[in-house]
């Protein structure tokens, strides 16, 4: 986990009964980041935590607004218990730097893309998912779309460590709001 707890400490700071906002954001909004949004939220309503963390996703480009997640991400996902079914894609805005207490990034170019549109004072809620993987190593994950089905495991798995590793981390900080 490359995360100091201090970073976060600072970005969940809202009060104890305000709830975390998270975002998760790819380029598309059709793969990885519906995955992590649905990853996250199943975890989230699973710790009894529905009240107390909200899930959202968003992609760099408009490419795909308002379109379902991709078919493979929804079926590899819901394999592993997953419904990204009522998900749509949309586009990331600076005003969700004002929303969201935590905006990750799946990869060193949606960084770069968010980084652009995110106003200068929010730019130390976004960070990548990645960084709260704990059983992978890992700075990316890695776009599933024009590979086959292990890419789109391989997704899962990351995106799995990492939102284990971010409640973990959320639970820690704050043990009364998050679990």
């Amino acid at each position: 986990m490359n995360v100091p707890t201090s970073r976060l400490a600072r970005l969940t700071s809202r009060g104890p009964d305000a709830p975390l906002a998270v975002l998760m954001v790819c380029m598309g909004n059709i793969c990885r980041s519906p995955t992590a949004h649905g990853v996250l939220a199943q975890r989230v309503e699973d710790a009894g935590l529905a009240g107390a963390v909200q899930v959202d996703s968003a992609g760099t480009h408009g490419y795909h607004i308002g379109a379902p997640p991709d078919a493979r991400s929804q079926a590899h996902a819901l394999r592993r218990g997953y419904d990204l079914s009522t998900q749509r894609a949309r586009r990331l805005s600076a005003a969700d730097f004002g929303t969201f207490d935590l905006v990750l990034v799946m990869d060193g170019a949606n960084e770069q893309a968010a980084r652009a549109v995110c106003p200068p004072a929010q730019r130390h809620k976004l960070m990548r998912l990645t960084d709260f993987c704990t059983r992978h190593a890992a700075s990316e994950v890695p776009d599933p779309y024009y590979g086959g089905d292990a890419g789109f495991e391989q997704v899962l798995d990351l995106v799995e460590d990492a939102c284990d590793g971010l409640l973990a981390q959320l639970r820690a900080l704050r043990p009364g709001a998050v679990g």
